[in-house]
């Protein structure tokens, strides 16, 4: 079909390593590609984005609001993971600029590791095999215990939460959850009122709530002091969400016999630099460096999730999976020209265009408008050929943010 300029223009910036799977999709789809394996500062990456229609990134860049200024033909970000903490995306929303992620490519990846920790703690697994490799043999069943009949508290029944409640439940354990929204329980999970109550009941507590605000320091002294005697305590959530010196008492005090942590309040910015954190040397603690969802399967997923959704958006306009616009989904249309238009979320948009296309007798043969409290998008689909008045009409809209001929 025709398109608004050639493939071959579209400039793809993929930063931090991406999938190669990623990198292979916008090629076959003819675009122009630029890959880097680093991760980029902000003032580097105001110098790269000029020019770039298509950003990639993942957890360590950061899409700031003067990279988003700096960003003058940018049309999506998107990020190559779960979260998009790291993106301005009021920004991104204000200046028309899609992003995308991939919230559910990871999940069976970090569940995988929630379940082994817990069995290596509860095992206090860990603890011997650091003994073994410094020539220490201690064969003992004294902190050993099978997860077998134990409670597991989780608190954020999400994605993550649910299917490490399903895999748990298989291997014997009673589960109990809490989440702020309401959650339809899978399987025999029972759902709690509080967060408290989960803390109360729990031999096992596994956080997997969002990067909200409101979750700075969810996790504090009082909460570890309502935890039972010996719980153990496992975050692979977000590094804000616990108060790190809190926990290392209740380890100390035995009130944690053992915790596992994939996130921290700060972590280095690169592998150059070192890690520093008061976990460190604490007993029956498992540290491992933001890698849970870190494995070659979902990195796949990751690599040929987002590119999908982007090559959508960008080949028909649909933008159902963004996380920062209204979502729109539409079907793509091979027999009329579309125009595409972001703009601010004002009444009277949709008749202001409809009367530039009437004012020219063009039939409209399919529109779709979807808004927020900030923005709207409006698709429009039009059976006949369009002149360069038409266009320029159409951009001159006062509200308009970004506007697009698809074809």
């Amino acid at each position: 079909m025709t398109v608004s300029f050639p493939k071959n223009k579209i400039n793809v910036l993929l930063l931090e390593g991406v999938h190669n799977d990623a990198v292979q999709a916008f090629k076959k789809e003819g675009y122009n590609v630029h890959y880097s394996p680093d991760s980029l500062t902000e003032d580097e990456l105001i110098e790269k984005v000029k020019g770039i229609h298509v950003l990639g990134i993942r957890s360590k860049t950061k899409i700031t609001q003067r990279v988003v200024d700096a960003a003058d033909k940018l049309l999506a970000v998107g990020a190559f993971c779960i979260g998009t903490k790291q993106i301005d995306l009021d920004a991104c929303k204000l200046k028309g600029i899609a992003v995308f992620n991939a919230p559910y490519s990871n999940t069976r990846s970090v569940v995988e590791l929630a379940i082994g920790e817990i069995i290596m703690l509860m095992r206090s697994t860990f603890v011997r095999s650091a003994e073994l490799h410094q020539s220490i043999w201690k064969k003992t069943a004294a902190g050993a215990r099978e997860v077998r009949g134990k409670v597991l508290g989780i608190v954020g029944y999400g994605n993550i939460g649910k299917q490490l409640s399903v895999l748990a439940e298989a291997m014997g354990m009673k589960v109990i959850f809490f989440d702020q929204l309401e959650k339809l329980a899978l399987g025999n999970a029972e759902k709690r009122d509080s967060m408290d109550e989960v803390l109360a009941e729990a031999d096992v507590i596994s956080l997997h709530v969002d990067d909200s605000p409101e979750n700075q320091n969810l996790i504090g002294r009082n909460e570890f002091a309502k935890m039972k005697d010996g719980v153990i305590f496992i975050n692979l959530a977000r590094g804000f969400v616990v108060d790190i010196p809190a926990l290392v008492e209740a380890q100390n005090s035995g009130k944690v016999a053992g915790a596992a942590v994939d996130v921290y309040p700060v972590e280095p910015k690169s592998n150059d630099e070192p890690f520093e954190s008061e976990l460190s040397g604490q007993p029956n603690t498992i540290l491992t460096p933001h890698i849970g969802g870190s494995t070659m399967e979902a990195q796949k997923h990751i690599g040929n999730f987002v590119p999908a959704n982007i090559i959508t958006y960008i080949n028909t306009g649909s933008c159902f999976d963004a996380v920062n616009l209204p979502k729109v989904k539409v079907a793509p249309q091979k027999d009329a020209h579309r125009f595409l238009l972001i703009h601010e979320n004002v009444s009277g948009v949709m008749a202001e265009v409809n009367n530039i296309l009437a004012k020219y007798d063009m039939n409209i043969t399919g529109q779709s408008l979807k808004t927020d409290e900030h923005v709207g998008y409006l698709i429009t689909d039009v059976n006949r050929s369009y002149n360069e008045q038409i266009l320029h009409e159409l951009r001159g809209i006062n509200a308009k943010i970004k506007f697009r001929l698809l074809f």
